[in-house]
């Protein structure tokens, strides 16, 4: 049995390899995805995204409880910052979720940023088609809570769920465009906190701004109280996700026609970036030209960023 049907029957070392191999951004990992992607769509993907320290772990670990309950089966992919010093990075995410370790219906796979900005990391998307071929009902996506810029996940999940806690300043972090307008569920984390009413308030004060401003496609965003360390509001939580699911799939799928197609053009562009680069960087070592040597002549002002990259792409560089 070759690797891909290994990963489409459920094998659990085949899918971690895999993902290691797309981690690592081994080139021969591209037949394989290839061949997987067919086989996607199935999974119900919801993305979790926040500040650091609002929970997102602990939430993400009480409702895979909640989905391994109803007999369905969890992918989890937690992202973790990489140290901009070391490249190394503490996959906390792990330990908090070490009660699913020994399920077979649960796969977990923390992942770092290796400095790649909004959120996400280059190969999350891969992962996200992994775990869905795998045969994967749910998948959680933890992000790693850089702020507000952290968007990206919008454009890989189909529910995007939005943590926030009492006594942080997000009703001043919400105003300014970003993350808060991505939301398509708000939760209240760590709600027996005194200032939850007020945090509340000014969720439903931005939640209605937003709605007028933009528009929602109908679906206006609910705000859910949780204390997830005490495993509180988790049923409230995924009855919310169930009804955006339903409203996805309501109306002929027109909506969540929407979702795969902003989530299909985010995939196509990743990859024709990532392509595009490798090219680039080939054309560089066949000319016998190291990196280094660009960067000395624009730092010398013998040359600038711009007639190299356009030198690149006309493939004239000397």
């Amino acid at each position: 049995m070759g690797i891909v049907d290994q990963i489409l029957a459920g094998d659990v070392r085949a899918t971690a390899r895999v993902l290691r191999d797309i981690d690592d951004q081994v080139p021969t990992i591209h037949p394989i995805l290839k061949q997987l992607y067919p086989h996607t769509g199935k999974a119900f993907i919801i993305g979790f995204t926040g500040s650091p320290g609002v929970g997102k772990s602990t939430l993400v670990d009480q409702l895979t409880i909640h989905y391994r309950k109803q007999g369905l089966t969890v992918g989890i992919l937690a992202v973790d910052p990489t140290s901009p010093f070391t490249g190394g990075a503490i996959l906390g995410d792990r330990i908090r979720m070490q009660r699913h370790f020994l399920d077979d219906g649960v796969f977990i796979r923390s992942l770092a940023t290796r400095g790649h900005f909004g959120g996400l990391t280059k190969s999350t998307n891969d992962m996200i088609n992994v775990l869905d071929a795998m045969g994967k009902d749910i998948i959680l996506v933890e992000t790693v809570g850089v702020g507000q810029d952290e968007v990206e996940i919008a454009n890989s999940a189909h529910t995007t769920v939005l943590v926030t806690i009492p006594g942080m300043g997000d009703e001043v972090q919400a105003i300014k465009a970003g993350i808060m307008e991505i939301g398509n569920i708000f939760v209240v984390n760590k709600a027996d906190r005194e200032g939850s009413r007020k945090t509340i308030r000014e969720l439903m004060n931005l939640i209605e701004l937003g709605l007028r401003h933009q528009g929602q496609n109908g679906w206006e965003p609910p705000i859910i109280q949780t204390e997830a360390i005490k495993s509180r509001g988790i049923e409230e939580l995924g009855e919310a996700i169930q009804k955006h699911r339903d409203f996805l799939l309501a109306n002929d799928k027109s909506n969540l026609r929407d979702v795969l197609v902003k989530r299909a053009r985010t995939q196509l562009l990743e990859v024709l970036k990532e392509e595009a680069l490798r090219t680039l960087m080939k054309r560089i070592e066949t000319r016998g030209i190291a990196l280094d040597t660009l960067v000395d002549q624009i730092v010398e002002k013998s040359t600038d960023p711009y007639s190299v990259v356009q030198d690149l792409l006309n493939n004239e560089l000397p």
